[in-house]
């Protein structure tokens, strides 16, 4: 069942959302060679528990850390830990807050340093796609319209899209109805209204689509060992278009 949130309830996600982004900021900030991603983790979960709100990845389905830290040829749920990041790297930084009650979720994906030139551009597609989906999370277009703006920016530069993980609703869960594919699917293709928020999160990759999930059960790298950019934003279907709720305002 998909919720559908009230005008009070979206004022307490943007609340949520706002954290969320400020966070980011300062964890961007300090991405930089000689970090560790456990230092990353360690100043997430201190920046969230000191606004008063919860991390939402830790002990999530038995989640050790409270952001996912997913360098070069990781797509997602990258565990952080004693790893440093070097000159070149890219990694994507991934987590969310619960504020009240309720959840936030985004991701970006940044360069270490200075970065190759085709690290660039995987980033600034893997940016593109998402824009472009959201832009079809407006009343009266379905969910397909999303997922397939989302693939057809990454196909026209010649990445792929991961079709092993999706978007998904969110609320008073990380994850609740609607998934979000990031490419064209069959099945079940809900109108959008006006009160949904989705988190919509393509996983774009430099080489092909295939993934495969390492040795912990948590990090999905890809399978010919290609980049992988992650970029995601909480957002709001409203009357007036789609709004981003995790971002600094």
């Amino acid at each position: 069942m998909i919720e559908l949130k009230s005008a009070q309830e979206l004022d307490k996600m943007r609340e949520s959302g706002r954290l969320c982004a400020n966070c980011m900021e300062k964890l961007i900030a300090h991405v930089k060679p000689g970090v560790s991603t456990k230092q990353l983790d360690s100043i997430a979960e201190q920046f969230i528990e000191a606004a008063g709100a919860i991390p939402s990845f830790k002990n999530y389905r038995g989640f050790p850390a409270s952001i996912c830290a997913s360098v070069n040829d990781e797509v997602v749920h990258g565990i952080p830990g004693d790893k440093v990041l070097k000159e070149g790297d890219i990694i994507g930084i991934d987590f969310g807050a619960i504020l009240d009650g309720w959840h936030s979720d985004m991701a970006r994906t940044v360069g270490v340093g200075e970065i190759a030139e085709e690290a660039k551009a995987l980033i600034r597609v893997t940016k593109e796609s998402f824009c472009a989906g959201m832009n079809q999370a407006v009343q009266g277009n379905r969910l397909r319209d999303i997922s397939s703006a989302v693939e057809k920016v990454a196909k026209s530069h010649g990445y792929s899209v991961v079709r092993d993980l999706v978007g998904h609703g969110i609320g008073r869960s990380m994850h609740e109805q609607p998934d979000v594919p990031n490419f064209t699917f069959r099945g079940p293709n809900p109108r959008l209204l006006a009160g949904m928020v989705l988190a919509i999160e393509p996983m774009v990759n430099i080489g092909g689509a295939k993934v495969f999930w390492g040795e912990d059960g948590w990090v999905v790298k890809t399978a010919d060992g290609s980049l992988s950019a992650h970029y995601e934003n909480t957002v709001a279907i409203t009357e007036n278009g789609p709004e981003i709720l995790t971002k600094v305002w």
